[in-house]
């Protein structure tokens, strides 16, 4: 008899001791009384009565989920392989254990159809210089989609998006093609404006004639700095003409 008060003792200690749960502060318990839904119970010392109730533990800490690389093809029929990576953490811990099976397995499998169908809405162009837009196009519709799960998603990156090599030498031409057709309106441009500037020089030695003679022996003197033997220079003959009548002048006035 003793005995039996001894072990019986020992057992009823032993389901007191269990009753008993300790859970961090980034902990949930979902309790469940005789198979139906109770409470959520923590952070802290809860307890858990034996047999009639059961608990399930839920971190509520962020996840981080590294997206399998998944094989797409663009709006301009471009073959492409992307991979990213997803945040998200457990905001619900009721709907995170009833909603859903396995609401880690469940997000990643939605992520990576999300990312499929929302990338294969945009050409190449936009996959390489909106990665920023893109991510918040599929945050958003994930973080939607999961909302009845009682998961929310913080953010979606896309990591890397592999093209085929044809393509990168495309892209490479593509990129060299501009550059020359920049550099060539550079040029065309500069012409332009030199043009111009030309244009409203030959007009104002027009008005003045005296400045084209200057003009003539300015570069003679800029020539013959060159320490050259011989130099060859086109006189016109109006130069001529004005340099007559600037003798014709000087003899009439003696």
């Amino acid at each position: 008899m003793q005995t039996f008060i001894i072990v019986l003792t020992a057992i009823i200690l032993v389901l007191l001791v269990s009753a008993f749960r300790i859970l961090r502060e980034y902990e949930r318990g979902v309790i469940f009384l005789l198979g139906r839904f109770y409470k959520v119970k923590g952070p802290g010392l809860i307890l858990v009565i034996p047999f009639f109730q059961q608990m399930v533990k839920v971190g509520l800490r962020t996840s981080v989920w590294d997206i399998p690389t998944q094989d797409l093809i663009t709006r301009d029929n471009v073959s492409v392989k992307v991979n990213a990576v997803l945040y998200f953490r457990v905001v619900d811990a009721q709907k995170a254990i009833i909603n859903v099976e396995d609401y880690m397995e469940a997000t990643g499998q939605l992520a990576q159809t999300t990312l499929r169908s929302v990338l294969g809405q945009h050409e190449l162009d936009e996959l390489l210089a909106e990665r920023e837009r893109l991510n918040a196009d599929v945050q958003e519709i994930l973080d939607i989609q999961t909302d009845g799960w009682g998961i929310k998603v913080s953010n979606v990156e896309i990591k890397h998006v592999d093209l085929d090599e044809s393509m990168i030498r495309a892209i490479a031409k593509q990129a060299e093609a501009e550059r020359v057709r920049r550099a060539k309106v550079i040029h065309a441009s500069g012409e332009f404006e030199a043009s111009k500037k030309l244009v409203e020089a030959a007009a104002q030695l027009n008005e003045q004639p005296q400045s084209m003679q200057l003009r003539y022996l300015q570069t003679l003197t800029e020539i013959a700095g060159e320490k050259n033997s011989t130099i060859v220079f086109p006189l016109p003959m109006d130069l001529l003409d004005n340099f007559n009548s600037m003798l014709g002048r000087t003899k009439n006035s003696s």
